[in-house]
């Protein structure tokens, strides 16, 4: 199917139906702010990463569970550890001695839905092993390339920097995440609603798939061929501007960034019924795509890379 063909009404609305239910179904377990749940589905239909970063116990990994439990799809965790490496991930050949050959033995990146918990308490070296199968979909392991999964998702939690333990992801690692969100802490009402609720076990463990493998891949398909303007292009590269001219940062959003983007505006406008793509789409996830490929300069001290986009998203007219 060519990607240049526009979305049809027929799987538009199929797309958005499939989306929704799977929201509906994550809220069924988990108390989830809407923008949160909505940057975590825009990552599904345009075949991003995310990274849940907050504080221990808010539920980063409840809501990657809910998620995975969602999709009727293989689903593996890694739990970062200090000791984790790399072959733990991605897998190892093994001598048979009955076969006199190597064999290779898959890590859990090979599942669809892969939740890597805490992934800032593996060591560096680990944090690397990731890179070439987020970015590539592939694996290289004793010359060898090993072909991933589809659709492939990576949904990865990690605790702030300053917790004893941890080892902060590189610019290059965390580029590899097309979202970035935190949860925060529940409104004391909706506390309540989930001590209550949760009290005589973990609703997460519940939940029945409601989305298949071929439907996610419909989605994935459909949010793809959503129709991006010139005038739009034109619109994020001036946002990624704004970021690279403003004098609190050091490094900019990339080109890259701006590719995701593009790709984040389009499934949101698929998630809203629409087979085009508007400013407000670009304007409703520029922080969760933008903020985490800032690097601020060394003298803003107290600003934020979200101030940065927030100023950027007020300052840009839209075209």
């Amino acid at each position: 199917m060519s990607v240049s063909e526009r979305v049809g009404a027929g799987e538009l609305g199929d797309a958005a139906a499939t989306l929704r239910r799977v929201a509906d179904n994550v809220r069924d377990a988990v108390e989830v702010r809407d923008d949160v749940l909505e940057a975590v589905l825009v990552a599904l239909a345009s075949e991003g990463h995310v990274l849940v970063e907050d504080l221990p116990g808010v539920g980063k990994t409840t809501l990657a569970r809910a998620l995975a439990r969602s999709l009727d799809l293989t689903f593996a965790r890694v739990q970062g550890t200090a000791d984790l490496l790399p072959a733990d991930v991605v897998g190892t050949s093994v001598y048979d001695p009955r076969e006199a050959r190597f064999d290779f033995r898959p890590g859990p990146i090979f599942a669809n839905v892969v939740l890597v918990d805490e992934i800032n308490r593996a060591s560096p070296k680990t944090q690397s092993g990731l890179l070439e199968s987020m970015q590539e979909r592939h694996v290289t392991v004793d010359v060898h390339t090993h072909e991933l999964a589809r659709p492939f998702l990576v949904l990865a939690t990690q605790n702030p920097v300053e917790f004893e333990g941890t080892y902060p992801l590189p610019e290059a690692q965390l580029d590899r995440f097309m979202v970035r969100i935190s949860l925060g802490y529940p409104s004391q009402r909706s506390e309540v609603a989930m001590l209550a609720e949760n009290e005589h076990g973990d609703r997460v463990g519940a939940l029945e798939p409601v989305a298949s493998a071929e439907e996610v891949l419909a989605v994935q398909d459909a949010a793809m061929r959503v129709r991006a303007s010139d005038a739009l292009r034109s619109y994020v590269v001036a946002l990624l501007a704004r970021t690279r001219a403003d004098p609190r940062v050091e490094l900019g959003a990339s080109p890259r960034a701006g590719l995701m983007l593009l790709r984040a505006a389009k499934a949101h406008a698929l998630l809203a019924g629409r087979d085009h793509a508007l400013p407000d789409d670009v304007q409703a996830l520029a922080r969760p795509v933008l903020s985490h490929r800032i690097l601020m300069g060394p003298e803003a001290v107290g600003e934020t890379a979200d101030a940065v986009v927030a100023d950027a998203v007020a300052a840009t007219p839209a075209l």
